[in-house]
């Protein structure tokens, strides 16, 4: 069994050489996009040649995984660069956000202390819904967007926040007004681009799209429609209602992808290219919600699942690091990662040494060995832990992978399933039976493991009525099939 490798202190200093001149970092971390939903990736509809071009002259990961299968825990394994067997925030949930400084330290407070200027855009990170001016306390001299995820899902939101200071948007109605919230994205992250040109600078563009609501501006829509096979019109309820879903959809990937054109365009612009780092990643896979359903353009590719689901569609996203004259242009890495591992990945570019305390307990590992060399390979297993139901359709599991084998553990009654991914990306024929030792061994470790981080566990419900339970779940099953037709 290989060691699951929690310290990255060698790595660090056998490549500080990396952070000598403090590059720029621009995080770009799109909601909810699918692994199968870019061109680069193997979509064939959808046109985006800003991010395809992103991994043509970077690294391309097809093997890179997020922290977690929903949106909160994802984003907190990123900024913590703990597994969600160790992060805080391990679910959704009202009034939940990071603890106070020393607690739940961010890459942004790290690299605050180290003379890097920080900025948020977007959907805050912190939390799932986080006090004003919270991401401020967390690291992010500068922040710009929503609070609360639930705010998040709407692009024409009322109010936002800048910092502390609520912005509002009085003939904005979620759905429909004058302001589309990703209009006044770009155009602060590109007012912040000139603003700090002259000093290191970490971004984290935390985008909407293309998360539900069916919502984009109309040349957006116009570029897919009569080019797709469009569905039927969906309803207004909390999300937005579409009269051409499919192309909606299509046309909110494509807006996100324009984005990132803008994005490299204005650091072309400013003489930046060369000193920055601009990753780009999901925060989970593809959902079917809000009107939209992943299998309209394959968003999780030959995955199976996806946005809550505990299998490789829920976790396996699209991963690029673009980092000039660092990593190999066009280089594809097929090396098992996570977005966890990029909290110490950053503080090695930067050659920012970071909180001792805090390193102690990091759970990713420098990835800039992998920049230089995509085929090396890391003797590490990987780990999820996800001990909460959701009203979205979680279950308590836990899941290691070890090499090409991957073990789902579920924490209602111990049930194991195993996949050789290997051979089996689909995950589509559970071995649990045909080798009863490897999952014997795996399931073994993966307790093990629970216990050497002191991962919280569920506990048993006495107020559980199995009666209740079925008939909640045959409604849910029943209202699923009436949505679908």
């Amino acid at each position: 069994m290989k060691k699951l490798l929690s310290s990255f202190i060698f790595l660090f200093i056998s490549f500080n050489s990396f952070g000598a001149n403090k590059p720029n970092i621009i995080y770009i971390l799109a909601d909810d996009l699918g692994y199968g939903d870019l061109g680069c990736y193997g979509q064939k509809i959808i046109e985006t040649p800003n991010i395809d071009n992103l991994a043509k002259n970077g690294m391309k990961f097809t093997n890179h995984h997020s922290g977690s299968t929903v949106c909160a825990p994802s984003r907190s394994c990123l900024l913590n660069g703990k597994h969600t067997g160790h992060v805080y925030v391990r679910t959704n949930g009202k009034d939940l956000q990071m603890r106070a400084n020393p607690q739940d330290l961010t890459i942004a407070t790290v690299l605050q202390q180290n003379g890097y200027h920080t900025a948020m855009v977007g959907k805050s990170g912190t939390g799932c819904d986080t006090e004003v001016g919270h991401a401020n306390t967390k690291g992010f001299d500068y922040f710009y967007g929503f609070n609360t995820h639930s705010g998040a899902h709407h692009y024409f939101p009322p109010t936002i926040y800048k910092n502390d200071q609520a912005i509002h948007f009085p003939n904005n109605k979620l759905h429909t007004g004058d302001t589309y919230i990703h209009d006044n994205f770009i155009s602060e992250i590109k007012s912040y681009l000139e603003t700090h040109q002259n000093e290191p600078f970490f971004l984290h563009y935390a985008a909407l799209i293309p998360h539900a609501s069916l919502t984009a501006p109309e040349n957006w829509i116009a570029k897919y429609r009569g080019k797709v096979d469009e569905a039927a019109p969906t309803k207004e309820g909390h999300y937005a209602g579409s009269k051409e879903p499919k192309a909606t959809f299509a046309g909110m990937v494509s807006r996100l992808d324009w984005e990132v054109g803008e994005i490299m365009k204005k650091l072309k612009e400013l003489n930046l290219l060369d000193n920055t780092i601009v990753m780009f990643a999901s925060d989970n896979g593809p959902h079917s919600a809000g009107g939209n359903r992943a299998d309209w353009f394959d968003s999780n590719g030959i995955l199976k699942g996806e946005k809550r689901d505990l299998f490789e569609g829920g976790v396996r996203v699209p991963g690029i690091v673009y980092w000039p004259n660092k990593t190999p242009v066009g280089k594809v890495c097929s090396e098992p990662i996570t977005s966890v591992d990029y909290y110490p990945t950053i503080l090695s570019a930067s050659g920012v040494l970071g909180d001792a305390e805090h390193n102690k307990n990091i759970d990713g590992i420098d990835l800039t060995g992998i920049f230089k060399n995509p085929s090396k390979k890391l003797d590490r297993d990987i780990f999820w832990h996800y001990p909460h139901y959701h009203a979205g359709g979680d279950w308590p599991y836990s899941s290691i992978r070890s090499g090409d084998y991957r073990l789902i553990e579920s924490l209602e009654d111990g049930h194991v399933e195993l996949y050789h991914l290997g051979k089996d990306l689909g995950e589509m024929q559970d071995l649990s039976s045909q080798f009863p030792e490897k999952a014997l061994v795996l399931k073994a470790s993966l307790k093990k493991w629970r216990a050497s981080v002191s991962a919280q566990l569920p506990t048993l419900n006495s107020n559980y009525d199995p009666k209740r339970a079925s008939e909640t779940a045959k409604n849910k099953k029943k209202k699923s099939s009436n949505k679908n037709k």
